[in-house]
């Protein structure tokens, strides 16, 4: 396959799964007094499939055109980054053991792990985001910017949790098929 055709693929690839992002910001599921979102789970999904650099366009442009969309115009710089950190650190850490030959139980561990890095990513920079904004542009003590903050991070992390047990099921399901219609090696 020449290269422009591999470019092509991937750039494909690459909006398709924004738009998938973009979409999934819309399901939203009650739990324990919180909503778990899906997003979190598809940008970790997209750095597991793309790697670092494309899996961080495609979950920061799906979730930054969500924020335009939706009303939230003003912050979908900062949410292009936070989510496309996601897919970053997924990817970095876990892209090369789930393109490569290795042993699967090295496979599935750098997933997992990436997979829960990457997670854990996006609750560090909301956190930093939440405090950043409360000192800065809403003025708030340093106290009342912590409560903000813990009041937050339960939800945060239950999904971050979410994210982190989902993208590696739909990872496990969707390189498969991939693979199966030899579309893998072309992304």
């Amino acid at each position: 396959m020449s290269a422009n055709r591999s470019k092509t693929f991937r750039i494909c690839f690459i909006g398709l799964m924004a738009a998938i992002v973009f979409v999934v910001n819309y399901f939203r599921i009650p739990f324990m007094g919180t909503q778990l979102h899906m997003t979190n789970a598809l940008c970790v999904l997209c750095g597991l499939l793309f790697g670092p650099g494309s899996g961080f366009l495609a979950a920061g442009i799906g979730s930054g055109l969500y924020d335009i969309v939706g009303g939230y115009g003003a912050e979908c710089i900062i949410t292009f980054i936070n989510k496309g950190m996601i897919a970053f650190v997924a990817g970095l850490i876990a892209y090369k053991a789930g393109r490569g030959d290795e042993t699967a139980l090295k496979n599935h561990a750098l997933i997992i792990i990436g997979s829960v890095l990457g997670a854990l990513t996006y609750v560090a920079l909301y956190m930093l985001k939440t405090f950043v904004f409360g000192q800065l542009v809403d003025g708030m003590t340093l106290d009342a910017v912590t409560v903000k903050m813990l009041s937050k991070l339960p939800g945060s992390l239950m999904n971050a949790a979410f994210a982190f047990i989902v993208a590696p099921i739909l990872f496990a399901a969707v390189k498969p098929a991939l693979k199966h219609a030899g579309l893998y090696e072309k992304i």
